[in-house]
């Protein structure tokens, strides 16, 4: 894995590209991010020592970053084992599901009672990026659309709580991974597509038990498959 390791300016002094965060800040993020992009291994042990060598920083900042990951539930610190990156049970899996199910329907309940709103014109943008790359067969491009067209969702709810519980949530599933896997399954991908277009529908209504409805709908189909694949890569090799 390659963090691209700091440069240092005269006199020893760490420039770090947000020169206005901390260095906790910044570790912190870097290290979440290699997380959630699947950089470490779920399951993987890290070393203070060797993160802190790696991004050209003392150990402090990396030991208060991995205390707020493990507040987040990405990592797990193990007296007389050390730190390493959470692994969710099949049990844990499941329930995480349930409840991204329940947000994001709450979510796309709330932003259709809202109306004409922003978020609304990127989630029509969205979705005609993810039919434009169904069209040329580019996976990748329909994975990004369809990132963006639920973070439209999600903050087009208005509500910023809902926003911060549904990112520590997903924060913990190595999830886009694993929707790779599920968009390469037989006719998923057009389903996907036309229950993506029924959603922009209602929510365009203002049909807010509709949108509700669908978006948990949706979520449940994604990720009955989605949950079949994780539990064979986590548990099964």
């Amino acid at each position: 894995m390659v963090y691209g390791r700091e440069g240092r300016e005269a006199g020893g002094i760490m420039n770090l590209s947000v020169s206005t965060e901390s260095i906790h800040t910044q570790v912190t993020n870097v290290l979440r991010n290699a997380i959630v992009s699947g950089e470490f291994e779920l399951g993987e042990k890290l070393s203070e020592t060797a993160l802190a060598q790696r991004l050209g920083v003392s150990r402090t900042p990396v030991r208060e970053a991995l205390k707020q990951l493990q507040q987040e539930g990405l990592v797990e610190i193990i007296p007389r084992v050390g730190t390493c990156v959470t692994k969710p049970t099949e049990k844990e899996i499941v329930e995480l599901f349930k409840l991204k199910e329940s947000l994001e329907g709450l979510a796309a309940g709330l932003m259709a009672e809202r109306g004409d709103i922003p978020e609304r014109t990127e989630l029509i943008r969205a979705f005609k990026s993810m039919e434009e790359a169904v069209g040329k067969g580019n996976i990748d491009g329909y994975v990004e659309a369809n990132d963006r067209f639920h973070e439209a969702i999600l903050k087009g709810s208005g509500n910023s709580k809902l926003l911060y519980h549904f990112n520590l949530l997903i924060n913990q599933l190595p999830y886009k991974r694993f929707v790779y896997l599920t968009l390469g399954q037989p006719e998923r991908l057009q389903k996907s597509v036309e229950e993506h277009r029924k959603i922009v529908e209602v929510i365009q209504n203002q049909d807010i038990q509709g949108a509700e409805q669908l978006m948990r709908e949706h979520v449940k189909a994604s990720g009955v498959k989605l949950i079949q694949i994780m539990k064979a890569e986590l548990y099964n090799k």
